[in-house]
């Protein structure tokens, strides 16, 4: 049973912004302990991870999320390539004078978090990966219902159901009203991102599948540990495109969750962290 975090940090947090160059980075920093830099996912801003993930990260790490370049409450001209996502966590982290920091990255954000490890792998201690896919060209793609859902302009309950939980199951239809509840309850909302601005991520999965930085090939020789944690029915980004990788990744620790879809941290928060803080205590 997960619990209710009455008093959240995370939804009673500030909204702060990094001058990054000519642009401002909007992000929010919650608890003490090595920095957790989290990338969001196709549409994500501040308000769009579940504040029970983030409060029961932050009981131990200093947790980091922030809006990709203009994107959101973040400033200037959106990026073109999925390094350029990336990027952006770097240059926070700079802003915020932070050397080496774990990196974690959910869907579109966890391609981010991947080309940022293998370009900079002197700044990342690990890689956590949650509901995302590998770099390069994969066999298994999302299913037609994600993908028709995901570019409806505004979410309801129903539809984050079909985008992030598992429609058939209970279990999971009840923690996305549950996750629905925590979510909204942020006064103070995050300007969501412009439909005119999706075409940005287009260019940046593009440029992942390209794959020019051969990050597939990076990823196989890394010495980062690299926690990747999917769901049995994973209607964007199927486990099955790790399961073909997972003899030839290194570092690699794959965790699949049952009676889950493409959003697990928000259906179980407090399980999630803690696989995620087992991970880097034993890694």
């Amino acid at each position: 049973m997960e619990k209710e975090n009455t008093l959240s940090e995370a939804i009673q947090s500030e909204t702060k912004f990094a001058s990054i160059k000519d642009y401002k980075i909007a992000y929010r920093s919650i608890g003490k302990g090595l920095p957790i830099i989290l990338c969001n996912r196709f549409r994500g801003n501040l308000d769009d991870w579940d504040p029970a993930f983030l409060d029961a990260l932050a009981q131990k790490y200093q947790v980091i999320t922030f809006n990709f370049k203009g994107l959101a409450s973040s400033t200037g001209t959106p990026h073109e390539t999925i390094l350029g996502f990336g990027k952006d966590a770097l240059d926070l982290a700079d802003s915020l004078n932070i050397d080496k920091f774990i990196l974690g990255g959910w869907s579109l954000g966890g391609w981010a978090a991947q080309v940022l490890t293998t370009e900079f792998p002197n700044r990342i201690t690990h890689t956590i990966l949650i509901g995302t896919k590998p770099p390069g060209k994969v066999s298994h793609s999302m299913e037609e219902i994600f993908l028709k859902t995901a570019y409806i302009p505004d979410y309801t309950l129903e539809h984050e159901t079909i985008l992030f939980f598992e429609p058939t199951s209970e279990i999971s239809k009840k923690a996305a009203v549950e996750s629905h509840k925590r979510i909204n309850k942020r006064k103070d909302k995050d300007p969501k991102v412009r439909p005119e601005l999706w075409e940005y991520y287009a260019k940046s999965h593009d440029d992942y599948i390209n794959d020019p930085y051969k990050s597939r090939e990076k990823l196989m020789q890394t010495n980062i540990p690299i926690l990747v944690i999917s769901a049995n029915h994973e209607v964007c980004f199927p486990p099955e495109n790790w399961f073909e990788l997972n003899q030839k990744l290194p570092t690699a620790t794959l965790i699949t969750i049952a009676q889950t879809g493409h959003g697990p941290q928000s259906q179980y928060p407090d399980m999630i962290a803690r696989y995620i803080d087992d991970f880097i205590e034993t890694n």
